[in-house]
């Protein structure tokens, strides 16, 4: 049974789920606005949250971490200078 198990597998394999997960976090972060699913809009509110916290820590481990999920280096910038610090 499925119970207690979080997240969504979007009929994907967990590589191509992890990928697209990630250049959608990155295009919410860049454009402020994309165009999606429901389902998806809800999985990758999950990590686009968490990029948040990371950019409210602002120390370096949290700049690598960040990092580690963005593809773009301006928009781990924009993260940290911009949207982090108006939550």
């Amino acid at each position: 049974m499925r119970h207690l198990k979080s997240g969504r597998k979007l009929n994907r394999s967990a590589s191509h789920r992890k990928a697209m997960l990630s250049n959608l976090a990155t295009s919410i972060l860049d454009k402020e606005r994309v165009t999606t699913t429901v389902a998806k809009a809800k999985e990758v509110r999950r990590v686009v949250e968490r990029l948040i916290t990371y950019g409210k820590r602002g120390n370096l481990h949290a700049i690598r971490l960040a990092a580690r999920t963005l593809k773009s280096e301006s928009v781990v910038k924009k993260l940290f200078d911009d949207i982090a610090p108006a939550y």
